[in-house]
C-alpha cells in the first residue's frame, strides 16, 4: 500500500491557493464555451489562462497526455483530448477536468457544462451526478472511512436513481503529486477502508453513467466512453478532511456565476436535501 501524506494548514492553504486556480480556469472556460466551437479552443484558452497567472497546467504531458484540459462530450466519461475536429453541438454535455500545479502543490476539479437547450433527461443525470459529489463530501469527515464516501455516491447514484457508478475510475489523493494515494472510489461498503484523519486532502470526482457502468477505451488509447453511448457526467472537488466536516479546498460558484452570463450553457442544480 502506498504511503498517505497529511497535509499542514499552510500546505493544504497552497492547495486551495491551486484549485481556485483551477475554478477560475473553469470559469473561463464557462464563460466561453458555446455550440459551434471546437474543444481546442477552449483547450488554448485554458492554458494561456494558466500560465498567465505563473502556474503550470497539471494535465499537459502527465503521462503523455497532449492536452491543458480533459473534455469528454456526451458518451465520452473522462480523459477526452482536446482536438480543432471536436465541435460542440446544442445539447451536447461537455465535461471538463483541470489541474494546475502552482507553488509546488497541485489542485485539482471538473464540472460538466450542459451547452444550450440539454434533454431533460440529461440534465437529470448532471444534477444526479453533482448531488452526489456533496453527499460524498458530507462523508469527508475526520473518523468516518473511506468506503463512507464511496457508499454515499452509490447508494444515491445507483440505488435512488438507477445510474451506473464507473468501477474502473477513482478519485485521489493530491498534494505534491496530482495523484496520490489513497484511491477514493464512487462505490463501497460502510465502514470499511482507512480511517480519514485531519490532513488528507483527497479528490473526490462521482463519474456517472446514464445507462450502464461499463466502459471502454477508445484507440486514441485515453478517452474513456460508456460501452453503451448514453450519456456520462462528471463533477469533481478537492477536500481536506476536518475534524467538524469537510473542506472544500475548489469553488464551483465561480464556474456556476461564469455560466449564468452566458446564454449557452444550462445551470446544474444541486438537489435539495443532501444530507439525507
Amino acid at each position: 500500500m502506498k504511503m498517505v501524506f497529511y497535509k499542514t494548514d499552510e500546505e493544504i492553504e497552497f492547495i486551495r491557493e491551486s484549485c481556485l486556480l483551477v475554478c477560475k480556469t473553469l470559469a473561463h472556460v464557462g464563460s466561453i464555451i458555446k455550440p459551434g466551437i471546437s474543444s481546442a479552443v477552449i483547450d488554448k484558452e485554458a492554458e494561456t489562462f494558466i500560465r498567465d497567472h505563473k502556474a503550470v497546467p497539471a494535465f499537459k504531458g502527465y503521462r503523455g497526455f497532449p492536452g491543458t484540459l480533459c473534455v469528454s462530450v456526451n458518451e465520452q466519461v473522462v480523459h477526452g483530448i482536446p482536438h480543432e475536429s471536436t465541435i460542440f453541438k446544442e445539447g451536447d454535455l461537455v465535461s471538463v477536468d483541470c489541474g494546475v500545479l502552482m507553488n509546488e502543490f497541485f489542485g485539482d476539479s471538473a464540472y460538466t457544462f450542459p451547452l444550450g437547450e440539454v434533454s431533460q433527461e440529461a440534465m437529470d443525470l448532471c444534477e444526479v451526478t453533482n448531488t452526489s459529489l456533496y453527499k460524498a463530501i458530507d462523508k469527508a469527515v475526520a473518523g468516518n472511512r473511506l468506503g463512507d464516501i464511496g457508499f454515499a455516491v452509490q447508494r444515491y447514484v445507483e440505488k435512488e436513481h438507477g445510474y451506473g457508478v464507473i468501477r474502473e475510475l477513482v478519485g485521489h489523493g493530491i498534494g505534491r503529486e496530482l495523484h496520490e494515494a489513497p484511491d477514493v472510489p464512487n462505490y463501497g461498503r460502510q465502514g470499511k477502508g482507512i480511517k480519514l484523519k485531519e490532513g488528507l486532502v483527497i479528490a473526490i470526482e462521482p463519474m456517472v453513467n446514464m445507462g450502464k457502468k461499463f466502459v471502454r477505451t477508445a484507440k486514441d488509447g485515453w478517452t474513456i466512453f460508456a460501452k453503451d453511448k448514453l450519456p456520462s457526467a462528471h463533477y469533481e472537488h478537492t477536500v481536506a478532511v476536518r475534524k467538524n466536516g469537510a473542506d472544500i479546498l475548489s469553488d464551483h460558484s465561480l464556474v456556476e456565476q461564469a455560466i449564468k452570463n452566458n446564454d449557452n450553457v444550462s445551470l446544474v442544480g444541486v438537489r435539495s436535501s443532501t444530507t439525507a
